[in-house]
């Protein structure tokens, strides 16, 4: 138990301010030049032990009637291990521009609203914590080298299954742990935003798995960099939140997994830059199962890495050129609409439907898949024929049929070949009337320069080069030419048996084709 007469100068200052919650400012001169990045070499008249902010956190000195008791220290050197794990504390903390020699373990805690801004703290454990209130480590430097005590694994910041009833603000911090998490928030809840604007640079893995972020999570022109093994830079696998912002120079060096995330509303990567992890393997972005509304992925530059969205819905997909790398897996991915940003000022977004070519754009945005998957040729089909485009939506299914005969062993894609240059596979019936027109008049003019030998002479209709070669086309039924003629020059009948063969060929292509089109359609 600490008494008054063991503490030094700035020690008395603190315990004497406490109950009135007035400020403790121990910086000498000007504040702007006395930044906590040299805390390390502050003497004594800028100290205050560890144990001392405990003991006034705990209730060691009562406030005062009709004040309210916080404790307010700036520019100290807090040495010492500030631990509070499974305390309950009543009172808030405010420190800024502060040094702590080790690092402060609210593990368990029960609290108030805690603000350390401009500071350096060597790591900060709040898991398991209740925070009534926020907390803030604006502008703070926040790093760890050393494993947790109670989960074993390197972390700067750790919020691990803690429940805040505020925000959680990370703005222009810089947090680091170098192979290691440096924010460990699994099975955070938090009521309030969580706000990593303002610049936030962090080394090592920002670990968000199930949380629940009702007020949204807030990166723009955040960076994170993870220089681990594993190579992923943020994970919100199974995070629940309404609004996910990683807009307006958000960097990713390192994975983005958003694995069975669900959004209420939207996320953006509106002017973001997703590189990828840094040894070049690995995808830039995972958003398997992901569920939102609005899907904003207009990036600054194409991805460095691969793109995941199997199994993804979304209401609006927003996209442009600098969307997509060179590897997108899209088998199950949903969405109801596309839409792209104008050129011109006014960056309105628009269905992204319009000249054919733009459907040439889309086939190839699916062929970057790794193997064949109908389902995206479908996806893409079903969303053309909903805004009116049903020749496009064909144009799609015929490419999938395409992609799918190169699955096929080579019997079968002869005949995938054959009915694509036939009738397209159904979607293009008009193909067939081509041939016959073809065939027919090329029937037509040998037939008509050549003179045929009668089976039976006297006897039938007189020979018409132009009905006889459809008669040899139509395989069914008869005009009664192909029964009554025959030619004793071996090439005008030998072309005879190949109109027949056509026939057939050309009849069976269009009953198969037209077939496949009506049980897709």
């Amino acid at each position: 138990m600490l008494s008054y007469d063991e503490l030094t100068p700035p020690e008395r200052e603190l315990w004497n301010a406490f109950p009135e919650g007035r400020q403790v400012d121990l910086r000498p001169g000007e504040a702007d030049g006395d930044p906590p990045v040299a805390g390390g070499q502050w003497g004594p008249e800028r100290t205050v032990r560890a144990s001392v902010i405990a003991a006034l956190l705990l209730g060691a000195n009562s406030g005062e009637a009709g004040a309210v008791a916080r404790l307010r220290l700036t520019g100290a050197r807090v040495t010492g291990p500030l631990d509070l794990a499974g305390a309950q504390i009543g009172h808030a903390l405010w420190v800024a521009g502060c040094w702590f020699d080790e690092r402060i373990d609210l593990y368990g805690a029960s609290t108030q609203s805690i603000s350390i801004v401009g500071s350096r703290v060597p790591g900060l454990e709040a898991g398991t914590s209740r925070i009534e209130g926020s907390l803030d480590l604006r502008s703070s430097l926040v790093e760890s080298t050393t494993p947790s005590r109670y989960h074993g694994s390197v972390t700067a910041l750790s919020l691990i299954n803690a429940r805040v009833s505020g925000a959680v603000i990370l703005n222009g911090a810089r947090i680091n742990a170098p192979g290691g998490w440096a924010v460990g928030a699994g099975g955070l809840a938090l009521e309030g935003g969580f706000f990593c604007r303002g610049g936030l640079v962090t080394r090592g893995e920002v670990r968000l798995l199930g949380a629940q972020l009702p007020g949204g999570l807030f990166m723009k022109g955040a960076r994170l960099e993870s220089p681990g093994p594993r190579g992923v830079a943020l994970a919100l696998d199974s995070a629940v939140a309404s609004t996910l912002d990683f807009s307006q120079g958000f960097t990713a060096n390192g994975t983005v997994r958003l694995r069975g995330a669900r959004i209420s509303d939207n996320v953006t990567f509106e002017g973001a830059v997703l590189n990828g992890p840094p040894d070049g393997h690995g995808p830039a972005l995972v958003g398997m199962l992901m569920q939102a509304v609005d899907f904003d992925f207009l990036l600054a530059r194409p991805p460095s890495g691969s793109v995941d969205l199997r199994g993804a819905q979304v209401s609006y997909l927003h996209e442009g050129e600098h969307s997509w790398p060179e590897v997108v897996e899209l088998d199950g991915f949903v969405y109801g609409s596309i839409k792209v940003a104008d050129a011109g000022e006014t960056g309105e977004r628009r269905e992204a439907v319009g000249p054919r070519g733009s459907v040439a754009h889309r086939i190839a945005w699916i062929r970057r898949g790794r193997g064949y998957s109908p389902q995206p040729y479908e996806q893409l089909a079903s969303w053309y024929r909903t805004v009116g485009h049903d020749d496009d939506a064909r144009r799609v299914l015929l490419a999938k049929q395409r992609h799918r005969r190169s699955t096929l062993h080579p019997a079968a894609r002869a005949w995938g070949h054959l009915l694509d240059a036939t009738v397209g596979y159904g979607y293009r019936p008009w193909l067939a009337g081509v041939w016959l027109l073809t065939l027919t008049l090329l029937g037509a003019l040998v037939f008509g320069t050549h003179t045929p030998t009668p089976v039976k002479p006297g006897e039938g209709a007189p020979f018409a080069p132009l009905v006889y070669t459809l008669d040899l086309l139509i395989p069914i039924g008869g005009l009664g030419q192909r029964t009554n003629w025959y030619w004793t020059d071996g090439g005008v009948q030998g072309l005879a048996y190949a109109l027949i063969a056509f026939g057939w060929v050309l009849t069976t292509a269009v009953i198969a084709g037209v077939t496949r089109a009506l049980q897709k359609s």
